[in-house]
């Protein structure tokens, strides 16, 4: 089992609070975007990952109505904190499928509502976390359906109880 750097352990216990946890992969040179990579090249695909990774949190993490975290992959990435882009804080996304990594780090998190994206949404801005936020209010999830028939949005009303759902699911 994994766990939040310490600094950020005492934000984890605070009861009833909203987390945006934005889920985003190290932006390293040929690691990042590697299909897009294929057609565009390594560096201009490196350039979006870092644009899409700013241009997704820079909105987010500010907006006091959530406490926005950065959960990062690799782990040790955590250790970097300059390449990520300031958040109230960072945790490690662990090992596993992307189901299990979703549900490791909602567990991880105080009770309280949660709503998960990616950084492949760079047009995303407050008010959208803020409907999803306000949609869990009504209902015990929301999500943020995709073109492609997937999701960009994830939300739970309340932990750990809703963590099965990310179980046999296929990812792409």
């Amino acid at each position: 089992m994994w766990l939040p750097a310490a600094h950020d352990r005492r934000a984890l216990r605070m009861s009833l609070t909203k987390h945006l946890v934005v889920f985003a992969k190290a932006p390293r040179l040929g690691t990042v975007k590697t299909r897009l990579a294929a057609s565009i090249g390594p560096v201009t695909a490196w350039a979006f990952a870092r644009y899409t990774l700013e241009a997704v949190v820079r909105p987010l993490a500010c907006d006091r109505r959530w406490r926005c975290w950065l959960a990062v992959t690799p782990d040790k990435s955590i250790f970097q904190r300059r390449q990520w882009p300031a958040t109230h804080g960072l945790i490690t996304q662990g090992p596993g499928d992307l189901g299990k990594r979703m549900a490791d780090v909602t567990e991880c998190l105080a009770p309280g509502p949660v709503v998960i994206i990616g950084t492949d949404i760079p047009a995303i801005r407050p008010h959208h976390i803020a409907s999803a936020f306000q949609a869990l209010g009504r209902h015990d999830a929301a999500f943020g359906p995709a073109r492609d028939g997937g999701y960009w949005l994830v939300g739970l009303k309340r932990r750990p109880a809703f963590t099965d759902i990310f179980k046999n699911v296929r990812w792409s």
